[in-house]
Protein backbone atom coordinates (compact mmCIF):
# COMPACT_ATOMS: atom_id res chain seq x y z
CA UNK A 1 0.00 0.00 0.00
CA UNK A 2 3.01 2.42 1.01
CA UNK A 3 4.54 1.60 -2.81
CA UNK A 4 1.35 2.52 -4.37
CA UNK A 5 0.74 5.31 -2.50
CA UNK A 6 4.19 7.63 -2.75
CA UNK A 7 3.91 5.90 -7.03
CA UNK A 8 0.39 7.86 -7.15
CA UNK A 9 1.77 10.71 -5.47
CA UNK A 10 4.09 10.81 -8.51
CA UNK A 11 1.29 10.20 -11.26
CA UNK A 12 -1.06 12.58 -10.14
CA UNK A 13 1.28 15.42 -10.22
CA UNK A 14 1.61 14.06 -14.07
CA UNK A 15 -2.08 13.98 -14.49
CA UNK A 16 -3.09 17.68 -12.80
CA UNK A 17 0.04 18.86 -15.44
CA UNK A 18 -1.70 17.27 -18.43
CA UNK A 19 -5.29 17.75 -17.70
CA UNK A 20 -5.33 21.16 -15.62
CA UNK A 21 -2.55 22.45 -17.07
CA UNK A 22 -1.80 24.67 -14.21
CA UNK A 23 -0.11 28.77 -14.31
CA UNK A 24 2.68 29.52 -12.33
CA UNK A 25 0.62 31.15 -9.69
CA UNK A 26 -0.80 27.92 -9.19
CA UNK A 27 1.80 25.78 -9.07
CA UNK A 28 3.31 28.75 -7.05
CA UNK A 29 -0.02 28.47 -4.41
CA UNK A 30 0.25 24.01 -3.87
CA UNK A 31 4.18 24.90 -3.30
CA UNK A 32 3.51 27.08 -0.61
CA UNK A 33 0.62 25.22 0.95
CA UNK A 34 3.10 21.89 0.49
CA UNK A 35 5.74 23.83 2.24
CA UNK A 36 3.91 24.58 5.21
CA UNK A 37 2.37 21.27 5.51
CA UNK A 38 5.89 19.80 5.36
CA UNK A 39 6.92 21.67 8.07
CA UNK A 40 4.36 22.14 10.26
CA UNK A 41 4.14 17.50 10.15
CA UNK A 42 8.25 17.79 10.52
CA UNK A 43 7.54 20.15 13.34
CA UNK A 44 4.35 18.74 15.24
CA UNK A 45 5.04 15.10 14.67
CA UNK A 46 8.27 13.63 12.97
CA UNK A 47 10.38 15.52 15.12
CA UNK A 48 9.37 14.58 18.68
CA UNK A 49 8.74 11.25 18.23
CA UNK A 50 12.66 11.15 17.00
CA UNK A 51 13.68 13.54 20.56
CA UNK A 52 11.49 10.76 22.29
CA UNK A 53 13.78 8.05 21.63
CA UNK A 54 17.04 6.66 23.05
CA UNK A 55 18.85 7.95 20.13
CA UNK A 56 21.89 10.34 21.01
CA UNK A 57 23.11 12.89 18.72
CA UNK A 58 19.64 13.49 17.06
CA UNK A 59 20.58 17.51 16.37
CA UNK A 60 23.67 16.30 14.57
CA UNK A 61 21.82 14.05 12.19
CA UNK A 62 19.40 16.52 11.74
CA UNK A 63 22.45 19.21 10.91
CA UNK A 64 23.50 16.34 8.13
CA UNK A 65 20.32 16.16 6.84
CA UNK A 66 20.17 20.08 6.28
CA UNK A 67 23.75 19.87 4.69
CA UNK A 68 23.20 16.57 2.51
CA UNK A 69 20.12 18.35 0.96
CA UNK A 70 22.49 21.96 0.61
CA UNK A 71 24.77 19.74 -1.43
CA UNK A 72 21.79 18.03 -3.83
CA UNK A 73 20.42 21.57 -4.17
CA UNK A 74 23.52 22.04 -6.03
CA UNK A 75 23.04 19.22 -8.70
CA UNK A 76 19.14 19.68 -8.62
CA UNK A 77 19.32 23.22 -8.97
CA UNK A 78 16.27 23.48 -6.66
CA UNK A 79 13.73 21.07 -8.14
CA UNK A 80 12.90 19.46 -4.27
CA UNK A 81 11.85 23.16 -3.63
CA UNK A 82 10.15 24.62 -6.93
CA UNK A 83 13.15 25.70 -9.29
CA UNK A 84 14.30 23.62 -11.99
CA UNK A 85 17.61 26.07 -13.97
CA UNK A 86 18.59 23.04 -16.67
CA UNK A 87 20.45 25.01 -19.32
CA UNK A 88 20.74 22.42 -22.14
CA UNK A 89 17.27 21.56 -22.69
CA UNK A 90 18.19 19.41 -25.12
CA UNK A 91 20.43 17.46 -23.39
CA UNK A 92 19.02 14.67 -20.61
CA UNK A 93 19.44 16.05 -17.50
CA UNK A 94 20.92 13.23 -15.26
CA UNK A 95 22.82 14.77 -12.82
CA UNK A 96 19.11 16.34 -11.99
CA UNK A 97 17.85 12.90 -12.09
CA UNK A 98 20.41 11.77 -9.58
CA UNK A 99 20.15 14.13 -7.36
CA UNK A 100 15.86 13.67 -6.77
CA UNK A 101 16.74 10.01 -7.51
CA UNK A 102 18.92 10.07 -3.88
CA UNK A 103 16.72 12.58 -1.66
CA UNK A 104 13.95 10.37 -2.84
CA UNK A 105 15.38 7.01 -2.02
CA UNK A 106 16.52 8.46 2.06
CA UNK A 107 12.87 9.44 2.28
CA UNK A 108 11.72 6.06 2.05
CA UNK A 109 13.63 4.26 3.98
CA UNK A 110 11.88 5.10 7.31
CA UNK A 111 8.37 3.97 5.74
CA UNK A 112 9.66 0.49 5.79
CA UNK A 113 7.15 -2.12 6.67
CA UNK A 114 9.65 -3.43 9.66
CA UNK A 115 8.78 0.02 11.31
CA UNK A 116 5.35 -0.97 11.63
CA UNK A 117 5.87 -0.03 16.08
CA UNK A 118 5.84 3.92 15.10
CA UNK A 119 2.40 3.78 13.35
CA UNK A 120 1.22 7.61 13.66
CA UNK A 121 5.24 8.88 13.30
CA UNK A 122 5.17 6.55 10.57
CA UNK A 123 1.68 7.72 8.78
CA UNK A 124 3.05 11.45 9.25
CA UNK A 125 5.84 10.83 7.23
CA UNK A 126 4.49 9.02 4.84
CA UNK A 127 1.55 12.04 3.96
CA UNK A 128 4.59 14.67 4.62
CA UNK A 129 6.24 12.72 1.52
CA UNK A 130 3.30 12.41 -0.41
CA UNK A 131 2.25 16.01 -0.13
CA UNK A 132 5.45 17.20 -0.87
CA UNK A 133 6.16 14.88 -3.97
CA UNK A 134 3.08 16.30 -5.76
CA UNK A 135 4.20 19.46 -6.22
CA UNK A 136 7.59 18.09 -7.27
CA UNK A 137 5.94 15.77 -9.45
CA UNK A 138 4.13 18.70 -11.21
CA UNK A 139 7.16 21.05 -11.88
CA UNK A 140 9.18 18.21 -13.41
CA UNK A 141 6.35 17.23 -15.43
CA UNK A 142 6.13 20.97 -17.19
CA UNK A 143 9.86 21.32 -17.24
CA UNK A 144 9.97 18.02 -19.49
CA UNK A 145 6.51 18.62 -21.45
CA UNK A 146 8.23 21.93 -22.35
CA UNK A 147 11.82 20.44 -23.12
CA UNK A 148 13.01 19.72 -26.63
CA UNK A 149 14.48 16.07 -25.76
CA UNK A 150 12.51 12.96 -25.97
CA UNK A 151 9.74 12.41 -24.79
CA UNK A 152 10.24 9.38 -23.15
CA UNK A 153 13.31 10.31 -21.67
CA UNK A 154 10.76 12.48 -20.12
CA UNK A 155 8.16 9.62 -19.25
CA UNK A 156 11.09 6.99 -18.02
CA UNK A 157 12.54 10.13 -16.39
CA UNK A 158 9.27 10.75 -14.34
CA UNK A 159 8.87 6.66 -14.23
CA UNK A 160 12.40 6.41 -12.86
CA UNK A 161 12.09 9.02 -9.85
CA UNK A 162 8.71 7.74 -8.83
CA UNK A 163 10.05 4.30 -8.02
CA UNK A 164 12.48 5.70 -5.74
CA UNK A 165 10.84 5.87 -2.59
CA UNK A 166 9.31 2.57 -2.83
CA UNK A 167 12.69 1.56 -3.61
CA UNK A 168 14.04 3.22 0.10
CA UNK A 169 10.99 1.38 1.75
CA UNK A 170 11.99 -2.23 0.07
CA UNK A 171 15.44 -1.56 1.00
CA UNK A 172 14.50 -0.36 4.84
CA UNK A 173 13.19 -3.66 5.11
CA UNK A 174 15.44 -5.89 3.06
CA UNK A 175 18.84 -4.51 4.96
CA UNK A 176 18.03 -4.99 8.72
CA UNK A 177 21.00 -2.70 9.41
CA UNK A 178 18.97 0.44 7.78
CA UNK A 179 16.30 -0.81 11.05
CA UNK A 180 19.26 -0.14 13.37
CA UNK A 181 19.59 2.97 12.62
CA UNK A 182 16.18 4.15 11.82
CA UNK A 183 16.21 7.13 14.22
CA UNK A 184 19.37 8.13 13.23
CA UNK A 185 17.95 7.98 9.18
CA UNK A 186 14.62 9.60 10.43
CA UNK A 187 16.77 12.52 11.59
CA UNK A 188 18.54 13.29 8.80
CA UNK A 189 15.49 13.34 6.69
CA UNK A 190 14.31 15.51 9.36
CA UNK A 191 17.08 17.85 8.45
CA UNK A 192 16.35 17.93 4.59
CA UNK A 193 12.57 18.59 5.64
CA UNK A 194 13.80 21.38 7.54
CA UNK A 195 15.74 22.64 4.68
CA UNK A 196 13.07 22.08 1.91
CA UNK A 197 10.39 23.42 3.37
CA UNK A 198 11.47 26.89 5.14
CA UNK A 199 13.15 27.58 1.55
CA UNK A 200 9.96 27.07 -0.22
CA UNK A 201 7.99 29.53 2.71
CA UNK A 202 10.81 32.41 2.57
CA UNK A 203 10.80 31.75 -1.42
CA UNK A 204 6.98 32.13 -1.86
CA UNK A 205 6.48 35.78 -2.52
CA UNK A 206 8.80 37.55 -5.14
CA UNK A 207 10.47 40.59 -3.97
CA UNK A 208 9.16 39.66 -0.61
CA UNK A 209 5.57 40.95 -1.54
CA UNK A 210 2.73 39.80 0.44
CA UNK A 211 0.32 37.50 -1.06
CA UNK A 212 -2.94 36.81 0.57
CA UNK A 213 -3.68 33.82 -1.14
CA UNK A 214 -0.40 32.59 -0.54
CA UNK A 215 -0.83 33.53 2.96
CA UNK A 216 -4.20 31.59 3.24
CA UNK A 217 -2.33 28.45 1.03
CA UNK A 218 0.03 28.47 4.08
CA UNK A 219 -2.26 28.48 6.69
CA UNK A 220 -4.20 26.03 5.05
CA UNK A 221 -1.01 23.71 5.19
CA UNK A 222 -0.38 24.37 8.58
CA UNK A 223 -4.20 23.98 9.99
CA UNK A 224 -4.24 20.37 8.22
CA UNK A 225 -1.21 19.11 9.66
CA UNK A 226 -2.70 20.40 13.37
CA UNK A 227 -5.53 18.18 12.13
CA UNK A 228 -3.89 15.17 11.59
Amino acid sequence: MIYIALIASVLIGIIIVFVLKPNEKWIQLFLAFSGAYLLSITLLHILPEVYHSTSKNVGIFILIGILLQLVLDFFSQGAEHGHIHVHKKNVFPWVLFISLSIHALLEGIPLAHNHAGYTHEHNNLLWAIIIHKIPVAIILSSFLLNSSFDKKKGLLFILGFSLMSPLGSFLGDALPILNDYRNEITSIIIGIFLHISTTILFESSKNHKFSAFKFMAILTGMGIALLV
